[in-house]
């Protein structure tokens, strides 16, 4: 199956896959709502607003693996980001980024190295995978690193020719 294609689900429960939101290029994030990152929402969401009629889009994908730091439901989850951050980009369903369940996503997203060449499990809430359109992993993002550094916003602009 295409990278494109995988079958996700929505905060709300639709179906859906990254091809079917028809960006250039998406920004893929584990993220939590209890984790001291959490604040890194904003960023994400400026990054939206900021390249989102270019083709961009942020794709947040909750996660409870990490100290269960997101244990709220779907609802909570949706709740909390629009009215914490006024979060805008689409949000799916929780789900596993490592081990044994890790959902199949995130199992070829890992397989990607970050700059300093390492790939392999997810490190922690927010680590960020920039993809193309057509499902080619760009970049790769540790947790701490900050959605509006140079770094990721110049592999953002080369992703959509800017």
């Amino acid at each position: 199956m295409a990278f494109s294609e995988i079958e996700l689900r929505t905060l709300s429960g639709e179906p859906a896959t990254l091809g079917g939101l028809g960006a250039k290029a998406l920004l893929v994030v584990n993220v939590a709502s209890k984790c001291g990152l959490t604040p890194q929402y904003e960023g994400l969401e400026r990054l939206q607003r900021r390249y989102a009629e270019r083709g961009f889009s942020v794709a947040g994908f909750p996660c409870n693996q990490f100290m269960g730091q997101e244990p709220g439901t779907s609802e909570e989850i949706a709740q909390f980001c629009s009215a914490t951050y006024g979060v805008s980009f689409p949000m799916f369903e929780k789900l596993e980024v490592n081990g044994e369940g890790r959902h199949p996503l995130f199992a070829e997203l890992v397989r990607a190295a970050d700059a300093d060449g390492e790939a392999g499990d997810i490190q922690w809430n927010f680590e960020k995978f920039l993809v193309s359109g057509d499902g080619e992993v760009l970049a790769r993002f540790r947790p701490r690193t900050d959605p509006e550094s140079a770094e990721v916003a110049d592999a953002i602009e080369a992703a959509l020719g800017i």
